[in-house]
C-alpha cells in the first residue's frame, strides 16, 4: 500500500504478488494487484488479475473498468495490428465498460467516455477492412454509440470542449 501511495508500481506489484501467493482470493489484494499491473503497463496481467477478482466479487465496478480499460490498450497497441485477437480485445473491452457501468449506481463520465473511445476505436479499427455494405453499416452503428456516450457525457459536463469537437 506505501508503495502504490508513492507511485512507486514496481514495488508494489512485488509486494502483492508474494500476498496474492499466500492468499489468492483475497479481494483487496487483487484489486492492489490489478491497478498496479494497469499503472506498469502489464495488461495481460492486469486482465487476468482483474478477471480472477471478478470471480472472487462478481460486482466489482472497478474491476470492470480497469480490465476494460487495458483490454482497449491492448486493442490499440501498434505492436498488435497484426493481432488477429485485437477485434476482440475491442469488443471485451466495450462489454466490460458496459457491465462497469449497469453496476455503477450514478452515470460515471469516466466510464461513459472510455466505452465512447472504445467504440469509436473499434469503428475505426473494422472501418479499414470494411468492404460491403452491411460491414459498412456496422461501422456506422459503432460510431452511433460511440456519440451517444460522449453525448452523455456532454450532458453531465456541457463545457467538455474536447468532446465537443469529437462528435462535430
Amino acid at each position: 500500500m506505501q508503495a502504490m501511495m508513492k507511485g512507486d508500481f514496481k514495488a508494489a506489484v512485488t509486494q502483492l504478488e508474494k500476498a496474492d501467493a499466500k492468499d489468492p482470493d483475497n479481494a483487496k489484494v487483487l484489486k492492489m494487484l490489478g491497478y498496479s499491473y494497469y499503472q506498469n503497463g502489464e495488461f495481460e496481467k492486469c486482465i487476468a488479475t482483474y478477471s480472477r477478482l471478478i470471480l472472487v466479487t462478481p460486482n466489482e465496478v472497478s474491476a470492470y473498468y480497469y480490465r476494460g480499460k487495458a483490454r482497449l490498450n491492448i486493442a490499440n497497441d501498434p505492436k498488435e495490428s497484426l493481432n488477429q485477437m485485437r477485434d476482440n480485445f475491442y469488443t471485451s473491452s466495450i462489454r466490460d465498460f458496459t457491465k462497469a457501468i449497469e453496476l455503477s449506481s450514478e452515470e460515471d463520465t469516466q466510464m461513459l467516455q472510455n466505452r465512447a473511445l472504445a467504440y469509436k476505436d473499434y469503428a475505426i479499427f473494422k472501418s479499414y477492412k470494411a468492404k460491403k455494405a452491411a460491414e459498412k453499416t456496422a461501422c456506422v452503428a459503432l460510431f452511433n454509440n460511440s456519440i451517444a456516450d460522449f453525448q452523455k457525457v456532454l450532458t453531465l459536463q456541457p463545457l467538455r470542449k474536447d468532446i465537443i469537437d469529437w462528435i462535430t
